[in-house]
């Protein structure tokens, strides 16, 4: 066991300071397997690449071998700062005040990666182990996730790498440290449809076709479903409309063609191919017997699953329990993360710092939270491998 003292404030600071929005990494994965290497953990890096995507880097880490394996799932990429003059300090500076750590990414989710690597330091310093700690941190989990954590899984899968536990450090409290442990997700399927008619003078309706009176009767329709009422995991299945447009720069003509694009997250009482079908049944009977044409388009990102309550997820409240004080939730609120891809390989659950500041200006976390988040991961670690 070699000798190593990190701290996790250090090393958050050290890695906001690196601009990684998806998918540029700017040398934060070099700045995360330095301090990785430093403890024992043998790294791999990972470029992978498709046709009309950015290439993307992600790294596997791992201390000791064989089974029980226990990953750590994360993502080191941010989102854009939106408007610097907004921020009160440099987003990429990493400052402390009052107690909070200011920065993009402190809370989505480079404090809990610092964590987890302070806490196996802090573990394998102390403890001889049987089996295996690793640490898939991707730089796409803010944008399309295509090159990221699926694409790691698959190729570690090829090598017989077999993962038998991930926990994912996003920001799953929504009020304080250890108040929820996410144990599921939603899917989330997008729908972009596209309704064309016939252009011409408002003034002349008779010789027009308007593809907004078409789109708003189907729009209707769409979101005044009531898919279900949830489950005793899940919350119900929703529908919201997040975009609308027509292809029209003036204020006397009808418009040719009309988009919309809808997002359902569902849970487990629905299915991707049940809601494709009942959301093009739903177009088809509004434009039958009418000149309107329609094109439709399904994206499914993801799809919802559900990690059973077991030995792994009580061990993980149990830790929570104890370094917080708090009686922990386990919850399926919440949109998608890189969980979707784990639990194709693994059980999965997800614990990290609170998200409300996730993704706007000035975010930022306890001081306090992180040094608890770092004794909760501890204490997963210590009872995982008990």
């Amino acid at each position: 066991m070699s000798e190593s003292l990190i701290d996790p404030i250090e090393l958050t600071q050290s890695l906001i300071t690196h601009p990684s929005v998806t998918p540029n990494d700017e040398g934060v994965l070099k700045t995360l397997q330095d301090q990785l290497e430093k403890i024992g953990f043998q790294c791999t890096r990972m470029l992978f690449e498709e046709p009309d995507t950015k290439p993307v880097d992600n790294l596997f880490a791992t201390y000791g071998s064989g089974s029980p394996h226990l990953c750590f799932g994360g993502h080191t990429d941010v989102v854009p700062v939106g408007n610097l003059s907004s921020w009160t300090n440099d987003p990429f500076d990493a400052v402390i005040k009052d107690g909070n750590l200011y920065g993009r990414g402190a809370a989505d989710m480079k404090s809990a990666i610092a964590a987890f690597t302070t806490a196996a330091s802090n573990f394998v310093n102390e403890v001889d182990f049987k089996g295996t700690i690793s640490l898939l941190i991707t730089n796409d989990e803010e944008g399309p996730a295509i090159n990221g954590t699926k694409k790691v899984l698959e190729e570690l899968a090829k090598k017989n790498v077999k993962i038998d536990s991930c926990i994912v450090g996003e920001p799953t409290c929504p009020s304080q440290l250890g108040d929820m442990i996410k144990i599921g997700r939603r899917g989330s399927l997008t729908t972009n449809i596209s309704i064309t008619g016939i252009q011409g003078h408002v003034a002349y309706p008779q010789w027009t076709l308007n593809p907004i009176d078409a789109l708003t009767k189907v729009l209707k329709k769409i979101v005044d479903l009531e898919l279900d009422s949830g489950t005793d995991d899940f919350p119900p299945s929703n529908i919201e409309i997040v975009k609308i447009n027509a292809d029209n720069t003036a204020d006397n003509v009808v418009p040719q063609s009309a988009t919309a694009q809808i997002n359902i997250r569902y849970n487990v009482l629905q299915s991707e191919e049940g809601l494709i079908k009942l959301i093009n049944n739903i177009i088809k009977e509004e434009l039958s017997d009418t000149d309107y044409k329609s094109k439709i388009e399904f994206k499914n990102s993801a799809q919802p699953f559900l990690t059973k309550k077991s030995d792994f997820t009580s061990k993980i409240k149990e830790a929570v329990d104890s370094v917080t004080g708090l009686n922990s939730e386990f919850s399926t609120t919440g949109g998608t993360s890189d969980a979707r891809f784990f639990k194709d390989y693994c059980e999965v659950a997800e614990f990290g710092l609170v998200g409300s500041s996730a993704h706007q200006v000035d975010e930022h976390v306890r001081v306090e939270d992180i040094e608890k988040l770092t004794k909760v991961y501890e204490e997963i670690i210590k009872k995982y491998f008990s």
